[in-house]
């Protein structure tokens, strides 16, 4: 038997995380390892929502007294928008679950006038196995 023979690549599972920073700086946010694509986007997702809300929360929000949040105009870049809007993006979802079905990484970058965000899911090959 020649190198490689009889020996098949494990599942893949993959690694979904999200980081922020400025220009100086990159902070690790959250990461998980999750068994499907599907599962790492569902994470995902509901990252760019956490993180959105924590950026730009309803002026409503329980946590905060009343009067304290208020509303102001639109920037040009939207960090908290953009992150919203790609999560609620059918088609965004599925061009990142074509790219990691044909074993590429998938990244979302934003960025607003201060800071940027991105969020990555990376397959991650199983051990080879006999």
């Amino acid at each position: 038997m020649g190198p490689g023979a009889g020996v098949t690549a494990g599942a893949v599972e993959y690694l979904a995380e999200t980081y922020g920073g400025d220009a100086r700086s990159s902070v690790f946010l959250a990461g998980i390892i999750t068994p499907t694509r599907r599962l790492a986007l569902r994470w995902l997702r509901g990252q760019a929502r956490r993180i959105a809300d924590a950026l730009d929360p309803h002026p409503y929000v329980r946590w905060a007294p009343p009067g304290t949040l208020r509303r102001i105009p639109a920037a040009d870049r939207d960090a908290p928008g953009a992150l919203r809007g790609w999560q609620a993006s059918t088609e965004c979802q599925d061009a990142a679950l074509r790219a990691l079905a044909a074993g590429e990484p998938f990244a979302f970058l934003t960025r607003d006038a201060t800071c940027w965000y991105r969020l990555t899911v990376h397959p991650l090959p199983g051990p080879v196995t006999p």
